[in-house]
């Protein structure tokens, strides 16, 4: 049985949107630049075969790539330029969900970066995105 806590060092997630509040409750973590958002992967995460839906995890990658790239370059108003998702395996309900990204460069218009997602530690995925400051 898997607890509902998130593991030590998760709170609850600073950023709300419209898109993320049906998966609530989010949460997350800073280490440096990074911004680690996690889940404990439930029916509002899941597609029809009981699984979390990829587009899910591709969201929340854009959005943790996104928002440490904020905080590595001090831009606001970061766009999404690429992004693209590769699925190395599945997370299923009731696995902790993290969404693990890097830094890749910052410049003063485009942030690289790219993400590990995990499923109770295991690899489920890998994303990678490009953003440009929004005009």
């Amino acid at each position: 049985m898997h607890s509902s806590k998130p593991p030590e060092g998760f709170f609850p997630h600073f950023r709300d949107s419209g898109l993320t509040a049906p998966w609530k409750p989010l949460f997350s973590r800073l280490d440096g630049d990074a911004v680690i958002i996690g889940l404990r992967a439930g029916s509002a995460h899941a597609n029809s075969r009981g699984l979390v839906h990829g587009g899910l995890i591709m969201a929340l990658a854009d959005n943790a790539m996104g928002l440490s790239c904020g905080r590595a370059s001090g831009a606001s108003g970061l766009v999404t330029v690429a992004l693209t998702t590769e699925f190395l395996g599945v997370a299923r309900l009731g696995q902790w969900l993290e969404i693990r990204p890097r830094v890749l460069k910052a410049g003063r218009s485009l942030c690289f970066a790219a993400a590990d997602i995990v499923a109770d530690g295991v690899a489920c995925a890998h994303a990678s995105a490009t953003f440009k400051t929004a005009a």
